[in-house]
């Protein structure tokens, strides 16, 4: 069965700037400085956030856009997905309202700034790619889920610069798209080159300055996984 995959466009309207800078995630212990960080940045943006998005009409999309100091190169780490799991992890638990749209950037800036807003649905990718669909049937915490994505995907962007990327997930009612995002993304070396020559699983997605996220429920897919993929050199 073909399933036709949704987008949502960028939010573009009410940005607020952020107090406390956004923080990556992290997998020290609790009472690391690292963590530590993080918690002030999710208690600050819960506060801000949490109350505007739990009045919100489905399907709902948060926007951030993490401003970087300017001796950070923007190609290298800070990766996107690594900004946006921990929000909209905090958000959903915070509100119980989903998300059908996550997006993330980075820039060269000293302000970072957010908002949450009603997810406007588009036909085609707001990055204006071509779309590759794949099919996945194994647990997202497997290395067989990304082995299926990495034999699907044979498309190639140039070597180096940096990378758009939307990937837009049809899942069923038991998955939890969030933890989704991490090893979708880990499976595109093919796609945005190996960070080592060799080393499966760790593709160069510090690369990624744009990144978009989409999800809809589908209750006929039962575990399986299907993720439609654009990627492209920003204009």
């Amino acid at each position: 069965m073909a399933f036709a995959p949704v987008f949502f466009a960028k939010p573009d309207a009410g940005m607020a700037a952020l107090e406390i800078a956004p923080r990556l995630a992290s997998w020290e212990a609790a009472g690391h400085p690292d963590q530590v960080a993080l918690r002030a940045f999710l208690d600050y943006a819960e506060a801000v956030f949490a109350p505007q998005l739990a009045q919100l009409s489905a399907p709902r999309a948060l926007r951030l856009d993490v401003g970087l100091p300017q001796n950070v190169d923007l190609l290298d780490a800070h990766d996107l997905d690594n900004y946006g799991f921990p929000l909209a992890a905090r958000l959903t638990q915070a509100t119980g309202r989903s998300l059908a749209s996550v997006w993330v950037t980075k820039l060269t800036g000293t302000t970072s700034v957010a908002a949450v807003q009603e997810a406007v649905p588009r036909a085609t990718p707001s990055i204006g790619a071509p779309v590759l669909e794949v099919r996945t049937t194994a647990s997202a915490t497997t290395a067989a889920y990304k082995q299926q994505i990495h034999d699907q995907v044979h498309a190639a962007l140039p070597p180096t610069g940096p990378v758009a990327l939307e990937l837009s997930f049809t899942v069923g009612p038991r998955r939890n798209w969030l933890n989704l995002w991490k090893p979708t993304i880990d499976a595109l070396d093919a796609l945005l080159g190996q960070a080592v020559l060799g080393q499966a699983w760790h593709p160069r997605d510090g690369r990624i300055v744009w990144l978009g996220l989409h999800q809809q429920v589908d209750d006929t897919l039962g575990d399986d996984v299907v993720v439609a993929i654009a990627a492209t050199v920003p204009s």
